[in-house]
């Protein structure tokens, strides 16, 4: 049966290829802490895990016309996908990040949003135009859209604060015409830091929507 592919993560993560947003200079980091190897895992939660909306989601896609990829060919697509998002992107402030055959957008709540507000900016519809740009023409991908926050305030505002940054995100790719049945938003709130938040620099880094990007494969 066609299903969205899951991939395992061994405990120590392969090295990730990134371009600084800032620089444009491409670099080698490694996620060695506890918590990004769980950001990580968790990236996949939304797309990857669910059982029954599994298989819906998979009826969803194949009356969207959207068929799976065939396993010989995921890694050619990925690098062509990934091609194209680096020069979308370059100097947006939003980084690439290539992880086997996902892609990772990480998009900094700063040029995303105004304080304490989900409303995306108007700023930044741009360059998630360019981005929905790229998905509709690789449209055997599906996307998580993954908000997060630091942890300064309460879990629970955080939490709908992520989600609803998400969902904003998620109705903007929409209304540039990426497929619904694509997108899934999900929100975790301050579960899912990438840096300390003991510092001003850190929460700044954890503060941020990613935007996952899988390929749609056969098993």
């Amino acid at each position: 049966m066609k299903q969205l592919a899951i991939v395992a993560l061994a405990a120590g993560l392969a090295a990730c290829s990134t371009v600084n947003p800032y620089t444009g200079e491409k670099q080698t980091a490694k996620a060695t802490s506890g918590a990004a190897i769980g950001a990580a895992v968790g990236a996949l939660v939304g797309i990857a895990t669910s059982d029954s909306s599994k298989e819906r989601k998979e009826r969803a896609l194949k009356g969207a016309g959207i068929g799976a990829l065939a396993g010989g060919g995921v890694g050619a697509y990925m690098d062509q996908q990934e091609a194209k998002m680096r020069q979308k992107l370059e100097g947006t402030g939003v980084s690439v990040t290539r992880d086997g055959d996902r892609l990772i957008l990480n998009m900094p709540g700063n040029i995303t949003f105004a304080t304490d507000s989900s409303r995306v900016q108007d700023s930044f519809r741009p360059v998630l135009d360019s981005v929905s740009e790229v998905l509709s023409e690789y449209e055997k991908t599906m996307i998580q859209v993954a908000g997060h926050t630091d942890s300064t305030g309460g879990d629970r505002y955080n939490m709908l604060l992520s989600q609803q940054r998400a969902q904003s995100v998620a109705d903007v790719l929409n209304e540039f015409g990426v497929q619904s049945v694509r997108i899934d938003p999900v929100g975790f709130g301050e579960t899912q830091p990438i840096a300390t938040n003991e510092t001003e620099t850190g929460r700044a880094r954890n503060r941020r929507v990613e935007l996952t990007l899988v390929p749609y494969q056969e098993e």
